[in-house]
């Protein structure tokens, strides 16, 4: 009989080779000093702690499901700022193939201090809602009664899932203080689970061996944490969960019946699973279905590269992205071509396979989007991706695609997908890669405005953006075109008027708007005093942070952003004093920022332009940004004087 190896990750810290005497998965009594505590001991400033959380995932092997406990006890000390606890929300996963998720239990509990004496709300479960979050997962809904501050939620839930191969990740690090929390997982030892622990974060108590359980042989993993900080996120990352300390597993391999199975244990694993799958690898190799939607015009072109592009325009043009991600195609290419929308993979898998009908070589390179984190390089498994895009291979040269944004264009990809690397899929190898993006993306914003005898300021404004910029604008706005008007006025304090927005020939975004305004000019004794950039003027140091950088700096795209501000001066009017132009740049000219104003007969004329070579920087750049981003707010929170000759 072949014997089982569990498989970790090299992340797996020495820890784990010691069980310490602990006991898991026992809920303390609930105390009066649970009720009557005022601060966390953690920190004291939190408005809400966890006092008590408890995950357990198992695998019954009665039923041949994943049965997932969840426990927690929570301590509010400000309910206006514990928002994120007064609803406790179950999502249910369905595959639409005829596997589900259920809701097996759910008790839930608001406990208050009365009288001396412990006060019991208990949840009604008529007041559950569902909501739909997208088509594979509803949401159950539950909504805490009599939460006041002082007060203890407490409640625990248990899922039925048929869905063994991938375990949810958990962070243990969150938002919110915790003083207890434990992560438990157990398996019969026949089933054999990669385990992938990342982050700085270790356990107090640990264990890893195999132990009787429900009456069988079963490996165990269990982790337990005592006072946990909130986890303290940091500017300009791209996803700051990146570094919380979590715990996922998947899969390796079973043995039933002497009968061993491996699941993904590399890269190659998973194209293998992948190339024949239904919703994947079928989709993508040459279909009539596919060959016969190609327009004609694309057969006659010449070249390689010129048909790629044209196969490009043609499907971002042809099909619309419904905004969902995922590798695995939703409704596939046939029905694609007949609704004209379908997901990331439906768009990008028919961009691959048309290319392919035209003897292009092109490929799927699986990917996992900044939302969804970084891919573990150490830790080969599907789980880790979650959208997939299009390679090319023309003259030796790879060249990358995406279609669901309509501005995309041959290795200009929405901000999403750059995400460090990314698994290319070729038709007889695997192989991890890095994804940089070196696509420097624009933003120009200009003012054309007078200078009016009664002391107001009108004029007009211009908001363009370049590259990943554009297409991140136009997705804000195609989501909601009315709040992407109104954010103007929200950032700048400005009644814009006449606002119009949309996608030039050119595939740049560009915002044109007026403006009126009588409080940009302070008079003092016969001077009038404004900032020459008007509303533009950045006024604080967002590189602000006062302990030690821990983390990359990630822009995830090189960019230059241009403000320019023309201002016409009435005549009868003297500029007295005049900002001082400043430049600097760094000694690898990586970073470089400059202010210039000049007086051009009737016109005061300002533009401030910073540049940043690179997607991203590691920590130890981080005081040279803040010190180029207090030269950026020392100049252009400078005035001009003005005074009638």
């Amino acid at each position: 009989m072949k014997k089982l190896i569990t498989a970790f990750t090299l992340c797996f810290f020495s820890f784990l080779t010691q069980a310490q005497k602990h006991e898991f998965l026992k809920v303390p009594k609930l105390s009066n000093d649970d009720l009557t505590k005022e601060k966390s001991q953690i920190d004291e400033k939190a408005p809400v702690e966890l006092l008590y959380r408890s995950i357990y995932y198992r695998v019954d092997t009665s039923t041949g499901k994943l049965i997932k406990n969840f426990v927690y006890r929570v301590k509010v000390y400000d309910k206006d700022k514990a928002e994120n606890w007064l609803n406790l929300e179950i999502p249910l996963y369905d595959n639409k193939k005829g596997d589900s998720e259920s809701l097996n239990s759910m008790k839930a509990y608001v406990y208050n201090w009365e009288n001396g004496n412990i006060a019991e709300t208990k949840v009604d479960k008529s007041s559950k809602y569902k909501s739909k979050e997208n088509k594979f997962v509803t949401i159950n809904k539950y909504a805490f009664p009599n939460v006041k501050n002082g007060s203890v939620i407490e409640y625990r839930y248990e899922v039925d899932s048929p869905f063994l191969y991938e375990l949810p990740l958990i962070y243990i690090e969150m938002d919110t203080p915790s003083m207890y929390t434990e992560y438990v997982f157990d398996s019969p030892i026949n089933m054999s689970y990669q385990v992938d622990y990342t982050g700085n974060l270790a356990p107090k108590y640990s264990k890893n061996e195999e132990i009787q359980s429900y009456g069988l042989q079963t490996r165990t993993y269990r982790f337990a944490y005592e006072k946990i900080p909130a986890f303290k996120s940091e500017k300009f990352v791209k996803n700051n969960d990146n570094y919380r300390t979590k715990v996922r597993a998947e899969l390796h391999s079973t043995l039933f019946n002497n009968q061993f199975k491996a699941y993904t244990a590399s890269w190659e694993d998973i194209r293998k699973k992948l190339w024949d799958d239904d919703d994947f690898g079928s989709q993508y190799k040459k279909n009539r279905a596919v060959k016969e939607a190609i327009p004609s015009h694309i057969s006659k072109e010449g070249s390689e590269l010129s048909k790629a592009n044209l196969i490009l325009d043609h499907v971002k043009n042809t099909f619309t992205w419904n905004r969902s991600s995922g590798f695995y195609t939703e409704n596939g290419l046939k029905d694609l071509i007949k609704t004209k929308t379908g997901n990331a993979s439906d768009l990008n898998l028919m961009l691959i396979s048309m290319m392919r009908n035209e003897n292009i070589k092109a490929y799927p390179i699986l990917i996992s989007t900044i939302s969804n984190g970084y891919v573990n390089p150490t830790f080969p498994n599907i789980g880790n991706f979650n959208y997939v895009i299009a390679c090319a291979e023309i003259n030796k040269q790879m060249y990358l695609f995406d279609a669901t944004s309509k501005q995309s264009k041959i290795d200009l990809l929405p901000s999403r997908v750059w995400n460090n690397n990314g698994l290319l899929l070729k038709d007889d190898k695997a192989e991890l890669i890095s994804l940089n993006n070196i696509n420097k993306s624009h933003g120009y914003q200009a003012v054309s405005a007078k200078f009016n005898a009664d002391g107001s300021i009108s004029g007009s404004y211009s908001d363009k953006d370049l590259g990943m910029f554009s297409m991140s604008a136009k997705e804000n706005f195609d989501e909601n075109p009315d709040k992407y008007k109104k954010q103007y006025k929200e950032n700048f304090s400005v009644d814009f008027t006449d606002v119009n927005a949309g996608v030039l020939d050119t595939g740049d975004f560009e915002a044109n708007m007026k403006f009126t305004s009588n409080n940009m000019v302070d008079e003092i004794g016969k001077k009038k005093i404004f900032n020459p950039l008007l509303f533009l003027n950045t006024s604080s140091n967002e590189f602000d942070q006062k302990e030690e950088r821990k983390y990359t700096i990630d822009f995830i795209s090189p960019f230059t952003k241009v403000k320019k501000v023309e201002i016409e001066i009435p005549e009868g009017y003297d500029v007295l004093d005049m900002p001082k132009s400043k430049k600097i740049v760094t000694d690898d000219k990586e970073i470089s920022y400059s202010y210039v104003v000049e007086k051009n007969g009737n016109k005061i004329v300002v533009t401030s332009q910073v540049s940043v070579a690179s997607a991203d920087y590691p920590r130890e750049y981080y005081p040279a940004f803040k010190q180029i981003w207090k030269v950026i707010s020392d100049s252009e929170s400078q005035v001009i004087s003005l005074a009638k000759k």
